[in-house]
Formats: structure tokens, C-alpha cells, sequence
């Protein structure tokens, strides 16, 4: 797979997560993202770890693509570990030059950290690689359905989804107008970094415009298709909710028990 974005991207399968609700997977997906954070020591972060290892084994994907994952975030991963590192002030000095300190705990923190960003993104991914977009938009509307008299529930879940969809189609559009401008001997890598911010700016304007015709290309295929949103509209695909969804979600709520029992 040679994308380089791979959140929001679907890979058709027959593994057992593919199988699941769509519903079980949202409810899973954020419960642990929600319980990652209560993660703060070596046996916790070892179940959540060894867990979502197993979830992405479930999946048959090569873990590659997962990897694959973490690439935008690279920068920001480092940053934050880098943060971690230097400027955490307490636990034993392993190593000290300046106002630059190594502790214990920084060397903890730091690792910690990193797990952290890499569970997070490995779960999202799971969810969007095993999940068709318009799964996740019945999903979502299902449930929310309770909030239907209040909230237009069809049209966000619709929007969320179209989002979700669109952000690997914009990264793709990038890539093609970034290499067109390395063609014309654009280089996006030399001079400080204002003078590398400002050859960005012939990339904005053509990136916007490309979205701007998607989006009109979508809204007249839709009206074209009698769209009218979600008054009177029957669906095609029902979610039909099984016992492997259960099983899926009791052992979802066990190992966010375990995460709270293991939290110092």
C-alpha cells in the first residue's frame, strides 16, 4: 500500500473486525480512547499495548500499514517526547548540560508519551481501515438517534463522514500539486523556514479550488440522486447488532476495568 495517509482510508477484508458492527466498533473505539489516559505505569501500558496488538493481528492488515499511520504525527510525536525528555525536573539526573536535564522520570514520561500517540492512532486507523465511510455514518446516526428531536442527527454523521472521507482524497490532491511544482524546480526543503512557508502558498490556492469542485461535484450528484435528507429515507444496508458484537464489547469494558485497576 503506497499511501501515504492512511487514516480514513477503508481496506475491504473478511476478518473478524470487519464483521463487527459498525456501532461496536465506535463504542470500543472510544471507550479505550478515553481509558488510554488513565494508563500511567509499565503494567498498564503493557495490557493496553499487548490489546491493540491483538485487535490489529485480528484484522489481517500487515502492520506496516498501521505504521504507515504515524507518519503526519511524526513531528509532533517528537516534539512532545523531546519535551518529555529534557524537561521533566524530577527523579534521579541521569544526564544534565545547561538547563537541559535526563531523569528517570523523564526517560518514563517520554516513553510513555510515545506509547500514548501510537495507541491512539492505531485505533483510529483500525476503526476507519476495517469500517466503510458509510458505516460509520449509519453508525453514528444510530447512535445518536436518541438526540433525533433536538439535533439534526443524519446531517452531522453525514458531514463527519464526508470529512472523514475527504482528508486521504485532499492529501492525494497535495501530492499531485506539490510534485507539479517539483517539476517546475520548486523546492519545498531550502531556505529558512519562512522562505519554506511561503512556497507553500502556490500550493493553497489550487488545493482550494480542487475542494471547492469536489464538494460542488458531490452536492449535484447527490441533489441529482434526490438527496433530501433523512425525512423519508429508507436504507439499503440494515445494522444488525450480534453476539460477537457483545463479546466484543464486554471484553472492551474488561480491559478498561483492568486499566483502572492497574492505575497508581
Amino acid at each position: 500500500m503506497k499511501d501515504k495517509f492512511i487514516l480514513g482510508r477503508y481496506l475491504p477484508g473478511d476478518s473478524f473486525i470487519h464483521y463487527l458492527d459498525p456501532r461496536a466498533k465506535l463504542i470500543a473505539m472510544v471507550l479505550l480512547l478515553i481509558f488510554i489516559f488513565f494508563a500511567n505505569n509499565v503494567w498498564s501500558y503493557a495490557l493496553l499495548f499487548t490489546f491493540v496488538m491483538f485487535m490489529v493481528a485480528l484484522t489481517n492488515i500487515s502492520l506496516s500499514v498501521f505504521i504507515k499511520g504515524l507518519r503526519p504525527m511524526v513531528v509532533l510525536i517528537l516534539f512532545t517526547v523531546i519535551l518529555q525528555l529534557f524537561f521533566t525536573r524530577t527523579g534521579e539526573v541521569i544526564w544534565q548540560w545547561g538547563f537541559l536535564v535526563l531523569t528517570k522520570d523523564g526517560l518514563m514520561n517520554a516513553a510513555f508519551i510515545f506509547l500514548r500517540f501510537v495507541l491512539i492512532i492505531f485505533i483510529s486507523t483500525l476503526l476507519t481501515l476495517t469500517t466503510q465511510p458509510l458505516a460509520i455514518t449509519d453508525a453514528l446516526e444510530s447512535l445518536f438517534s436518541p438526540f433525533r428531536k433536538v439535533l439534526p442527527v443524519h446531517e452531522m454523521a453525514l458531514m463527519l463522514s464526508i470529512a472523514l472521507r475527504f482528508v486521504p482524497t485532499l492529501i492525494d490532491e497535495t501530492d499531485k500539486i506539490m510534485n507539479a511544482q517539483r517539476a517546475r524546480g520548486v523546492d519545498f526543503n531550502e531556505g529558512n523556514i519562512f522562505e519554506r512557508v511561503k512556497a507553500f502558498i502556490p500550493i493553497l490556492i489550487p488545493l482550494f479550488v480542487n475542494a471547492f469542485n469536489r464538494a460542488y461535484d458531490l452536492a449535484t450528484a447527490m441533489e441529482a440522486r434526490g438527496y433530501r435528507g433523512a425525512e423519508g429515507r429508507t436504507k439499503y444496508r440494515e445494522l444488525t447488532w450480534q453476539g460477537r458484537d457483545t463479546l466484543s464489547l464486554v471484553v472492551v469494558g474488561l480491559v478498561c476495568l483492568g486499566l483502572l485497576l492497574l492505575k497508581d
